[in-house]
């Protein structure tokens, strides 16, 4: 590995390293951060004297980490003080199913929505079916707003009287189907919630009804959102919360709302809003207001450090609209996989929740990821139904791609290789005649026609299209609970040694996959590294032989809990690299004109062999 290489890989990882610092908060927001959550503490603090234990509906079929969270959420949001509206409604909490091929939702009357939603053709990492609500005690969704008497209502603490009696409703093929609720305040006030639910998408609606309730609130801003927590469904439960925020897109612009600490924190962004959401890694939930709105509230709690499996992480979002110009609230709901087909049914800006890289190469990500990644997985796997195979057919189609880049970096690397030794005696003969050395040195590469930043340039160019696959790889529906070889989840990392004892940063399991590509990556840097020729390293300069080792193993810490499917498509891609430039170093050595070369190991200058004349 020659200087400039070197210099290529250091601009990555500052360049990189730049990225992460500009994207960090700044003091001032991080200040502001914690004066926002001092005072929504006091305003729960001088609220806390009114409020009153809820009333909990037992849930028999729960899972254990389940009901666990359920405890906790019910012990730490207590029932308001509702005045007229606590006589709101009727006595019994009633449920009801709904169930498509797709989804079971199991609605309650407390709040009028869904208390359970479990996804049939999904699964969590140990099998069960992923049940996306954590708060199973009440409805997920739930309507605010000030009523006359003062008093701060949420729709999910009273009880809704349903406007059907089926408790089973199942839909099939293209069929649809509507549900109705209604909480009566008089004869002539009500509030009527109706769901439309398709056999064939997890999209659904939800109409709002307002009907004679002005003499009821007191302002005509009214907030709806999700207020559950949403259950982690993977084995590695510190990455899937790592993925856990909340999100508002508006303006063309989507803004990230996550906890880096435990604790409370609220963000308010203003103006009309397109859509609102929450999410795990794999899962999410978004509202999209249909009629009016004017504002987001983005609500984040953990109630203990983010990277701890015990700890809940809890998003709330909500969409503030106006009832002043109108009796109806419209809302298109989603709840389910974040995968891109079914999100972009939903909307076409749904899918940007998903991470596929850095912000600054974020005009470059989508197109390639929407356009060209999606769409080949999709096409190919109709006909491979495989997916690690996929990944390998993926990883030759991007090595082809990138070709001519690679190529000219191979070549220019090979070169420089082979001016080693020359570069060597400039550096020796004209050693005290620094400036001397220099035009040595340019004007040999001028003879031997060869662009020290020739192996660089192309690398960087490279560096847009692998961050991107990097991102996609780790984050994508596509690959997760696909099996390929040994790996059972080419989403999660293939461990496939155990340690009797644990590593800082690697852990105590080691990746096959990642074993492989460590493996071939050090077979290719001894290719295309050790460019000093044989020559020793020169006063002040890096071992450049001693890095080829460093980088490999450094890469084994990095990648060895990330995504098999992320180790397996660098896998492929090194040794489709280390192949190509094993052809183009015997390409360079191969010697001209049909002479064979013989060559002097005492660095004698080569005698080429012909045929004797005969006397």
């Amino acid at each position: 590995m020659d200087r400039n290489t070197v210099t290529g890989l250091i601009l990555i990882f500052l360049i990189t390293m730049a990225w992460a610092f500009f994207t960090m908060p700044s003091q001032e927001e991080l200040e502001r951060q914690r004066a926002e959550q001092a005072r929504q503490d006091s305003i729960a603090a001088a609220q806390a004297e009114q409020e009153r234990e809820p009333e909990v509906p037992e849930e028999e079929d729960e899972r254990p980490e389940e009901r666990d969270v359920t405890e906790r959420i019910d012990r730490e949001i207590p029932r308001p003080a509702l005045g007229v509206f606590e006589e709101a409604g009727i006595e019994d909490t009633l449920f009801a199913t709904v169930r498509t091929p797709l989804y079971e939702i199991l609605f309650t009357n407390l709040g009028a929505g869904p208390a359970k939603y479990t996804l049939l053709g999904h699964n969590t990492w140990d099998q069960h079916p992923v049940q996306m609500i954590a708060d199973t005690s009440r409805s997920a969704y739930s309507l605010g707003f000030l009523s006359a008497q003062n008093y701060n209502i949420d729709t999910d603490q009273l009880l809704f009287e349903p406007l059907f009696d089926d408790e089973l409703i199942e839909l099939s093929l293209e069929e649809s189907a509507e549900i109705s609720y209604q909480l009566v305040l008089s004869e002539d006030a009500r509030i009527v919630f109706t769901y439309t639910f398709f056999a064939d998408q997890y999209g659904y609606e939800l109409d709002i009804t307002f009907e004679g309730i002005q003499d009821y609130i007191a302002d005509p801003n009214v907030d709806f959102g999700w207020h559950s927590p949403l259950n982690l469904t993977e084995r590695d439960v510190a990455q899937d919360a790592r993925e856990t925020a909340a999100y508002v897109y508006a303006g063309g612009v989507l803004e990230k709302f996550q906890l880096s600490d435990a604790g409370r924190n609220e963000q308010r962004i203003n103006g009309t809003i397109d859509w609102v959401a929450s999410k795990t890694r794999f899962f999410g939930q978004f509202i999209k207001p249909i009629t009016s709105s004017s504002a987001a509230t983005l609500i984040g709690e953990l109630d203990g450090p983010p990277n701890e499996a015990e700890t809940l992480h809890h998003y709330q979002v909500s969409i503030q609209s106006s009832i002043s110009n109108t009796n109806n609230l419209t809302y298109e709901l989603y709840a389910g996989p974040l995968r891109y087909y079914d999100l972009l049914e939903f909307d076409a800006t749904a899918y940007d929740v998903v991470e596929i890289g850095y912000a600054l190469f974020r005009w470059f990500a989508d197109p390639l990821v929407r356009w060209i990644i999606i769409p080949f997985f999709a096409f190919g796997s109709a006909f491979i139904p495989n997916y690690g195979v996929l990944i390998i057919l993926f990883g030759v189609i991007v090595k082809v791609a990138l070709f001519p880049l690679t190529q000219k970096s191979f070549k220019s690397m090979a070169a420089m290789k082979e001016l080693q030794p020359k570069m060597q005696e400039i550096k020796e003969k004209y050693k005290d005649d620094p400036q001397k050395q220099q035009k040595e040195t340019i004007a040999l590469y001028k003879k031997e026609k060869v662009n020290p930043l020739g192996g660089c340039l192309p690398m960087l160019l490279q560096f847009p299209i692998l961050i991107t696959l990097f991102f996609f790889f780790q984050n994508s529906m596509l690959i997760r609970q696909e099996a390929f070889l040994w790996a059972d989840d080419l989403s999660a990392p293939d461990y496939i040694l155990s340690l009797p004892f644990s590593i800082p940063l690697l852990g105590d399991q080691i990746a096959g996959f990642v074993l492989l590509m460590t493996a071939a990556m050090f077979f290719q840097m001894k290719l295309t590294g050790g460019m000093s020729g044989g020559a020793a390293p020169s006063p002040g300069t890096p071992n450049m032989k001693a890095f080829q080792y460093v980088i490999p193993f450094v890469l084994l810490f990095v990648f060895n809990n990330f995504a098999a499917g992320l180790s397996l498509y660098y896998l492929v891609y090194n040794v489709l690299s280390a192949g190509q430039q094993l052809i183009i170093n015997k390409q360079i050595k191969k010697p001209k004109d049909g002479d064979e070369v013989e060559e002097d190991t005492k660095g004698k200058k080569p005698k080429k062999k012909g045929k004797r004349k005969k006397k």
